[in-house]
């Protein structure tokens, strides 16, 4: 069994794959405050759950942009499976090409991201990744990562909102039934949401004039993205709430040599 590790700012993404498929997923809040011993009995209990121990891993590989954590990640790895991981980075196979000015300073999310889109839809195409941030990476037609877009994440653009106008409440993100709000709570999810909806149409469109290719596909993914395409989001051509997973599965091939 391999395990793939996405370690983001809000949430952990775990994937186990047998035969070279993504057999069951976990999401774990992240933890900067958890020991490498306290990771290791979480993981220990996730596998347990579905009949495996820390001796069915076979490998590793570990996608992060918490860089705080990666030592107490790393640590529990090889402690408990005796296994070093494979850690996610621009000086690795990739099967692209990252055309980034500086590429060490690409962020190992928008590489998974990009490794996937490219090897499972080709390209050229889009990314969306509703995270913490909402970034956005172009991808070319031989598979070149050309650069792309980082604009605020939608959670921590809502938070914003509240802690900056005294008067407003903290809403639940959803879709309001109309962008014409009767009420304040209305007012504000349908600016978040259906502003969002703007953005990202807004950017795609540019990113695709720019790049001048045609028949670009736009694969969105992050824990937000069916929040944010249910308000009416154009030119999103797949939802794939996996992609990471499966950009680091593919990386894991590439490397495990």
């Amino acid at each position: 069994m391999v395990i793939l590790l996405d370690i983001g700012n809000t949430n952990i993404k775990i994937g186990a794959v047998i035969d070279g498929k993504i057999v069951r997923t976990w999401r774990l809040a992240t933890d900067h405050k958890k020991t490498a011993d306290e990771y290791g009995m979480v993981f220990l209990d996730l596998l347990a759950s579905n009949g495996f121990t820390f001796n069915d891993v076979e490998g590793i590989i570990i996608s992060s942009v918490a860089p705080a954590l990666n030592y107490t990640i790393e640590h529990m790895c090889s402690y408990y499976t005796r296994i070093k991981p494979i850690m996610v980075s621009s000086k690795i196979n990739l099967g692209i090409d990252i055309k980034y000015l500086i590429p060490e300073e690409l962020g190992a999310d928008r590489i998974v991201n990009a490794v996937a889109a490219y090897h499972y839809y080709g390209g050229p195409a889009i990314t969306v990744d509703f995270g913490s941030a909402t970034t956005f990476g172009m991808i070319g037609p031989n598979g070149e990562f050309l650069g792309g877009a980082i604009a605020p994440g939608i959670k921590s653009s809502a938070e914003a909102l509240t802690n900056t106008a005294a008067k407003l409440p903290r809403v639940e993100l959803k879709r309001p039934e109309t962008i014409i709000g009767k009420t304040t709570v209305q007012n504000m999810q349908a600016g978040i949401i259906y502003g969002f909806s703007g953005l990202v149409e807004g950017i795609i469109a540019k990113m695709k004039e720019e790049s001048g290719y045609d028949n670009v596909k736009v694969i969105a993914t992050g824990g937000m993205s069916e929040l944010v395409t249910s308000g009416g989001t154009k030119n999103i051509d797949i939802i794939d709430r996996r992609l990471s997973l499966k950009g680091l599965l593919k990386l894991y091939q590439l490397n495990s040599k």
